[in-house]
Parts: structure tokens; C-alpha cells; sequence
């Protein structure tokens, strides 16, 4: 069974080999992260560590059995309470009920591991799979968005209902 797993430095390797590998198709979805990404990702890696560790967001991998990572899942900009969830897994994956699972998993986290209360989640109205694994998840649709040019749904999810 997959592992939802705190982001740490030694998931660089692997991480960096799931976006190299799913880059394509991440990009039928979500914008590209460009060439950049790739090339500074070991100190973007690190920002994103040390703004973890002052409690700005909490980023977490699911991972196989083999270590290699199917899944992010990402709480961030963490205040007042809430965060917003962003998160994307391996196309090998994809029709397994992988993300759902770690959506659940990391809502249920968020309440009783990080003590929030609120979540917001936002995704583009031809990212059917992002808005099924949404709405399964206890997300309501709240109001209309734009996702880099294109028009998308903000959800909210109230996790003290859960308690």
C-alpha cells in the first residue's frame, strides 16, 4: 500500500524523477513548470524545506513500496487555519483511486496533524479528474476561478464537520 510520506530532502531524487516523467502530462492539465524548474530544482527543493520547516506549508509524496513517488500533496500558504491543497499524480497511476486516497489522507492530516480547519482547493473546468477527485473528497464547489487563462472552480472543504 502506497505511503504518504512528509517531504524531506531525501526525497529529492525520486521527486525529481516524477515530474521529469509525468512532465507531458502534467501540462495537458496543469501550466507547465518550464525549464527552470528542472535545472534549479535541488535549490527550489530546498526553499521548499526550510519554508516547511517555519510551518508555511506542509508538502507530503505518496509513495510505492519501491520508494518511488506516484503522488504530491501539497497544504500551502498555511494560516488563520487553512491552506490551500494542490496536488498531481503519476500518469502510471492515474484511474486507481491514488489520488482520492491521498486527497483523504491528507485531509485527514491537516485536521489532526496540523490542527486545520479549512481547506481550499482550486481546479480547471477541463481537469475532469481533479474535480471528481474534489467533489469524492467532501469539496464544494464555491465560486468560479481563473487557472492560467482558463476557467476553473474554488472548492472548499470545512474539516471540523469531520471531527
Amino acid at each position: 500500500m502506497p505511503e504518504l510520506q512528509r517531504l524531506d530532502a531525501h526525497h529529492a531524487p525520486t521527486l525529481l524523477r516524477f515530474e521529469r516523467e509525468n512532465r507531458a502530462f502534467f501540462a495537458r492539465s496543469v501550466p507547465d513548470r518550464g525549464d527552470d524548474y528542472f535545472t534549479g530544482f535541488a535549490q527550489r527543493h530546498a526553499e521548499l524545506l526550510a519554508e516547511q520547516a517555519a510551518g508555511l506549508h506542509h508538502f507530503h509524496v505518496l509513495v510505492d513500496d519501491d520508494g518511488a513517488v506516484l503522488g504530491r500533496f501539497n497544504l500551502v500558504d498555511v494560516a488563520d487555519g487553512g491552506a490551500e491543497l494542490g496536488f498531481r499524480v503519476a500518469e502510471r497511476a492515474t484511474g486507481r483511486g491514488i489520488a482520492t486516497d491521498g486527497v483523504r489522507r491528507v485531509c485527514a492530516l491537516a485536521r489532526d496533524g496540523y490542527g486545520l480547519r479549512r481547506l481550499v482547493a482550486r481546479a480547471a473546468l477541463d481537469n475532469a479528474g481533479s474535480l471528481a477527485v474534489l467533489r469524492r473528497t467532501g469539496f464544494t464547489p464555491v465560486g468560479e476561478v481563473v487557472l492560467a487563462g482558463q476557467p476553473g472552480l474554488r472548492h472548499v472543504r470545512d474539516l471540523t464537520a469531520d471531527a
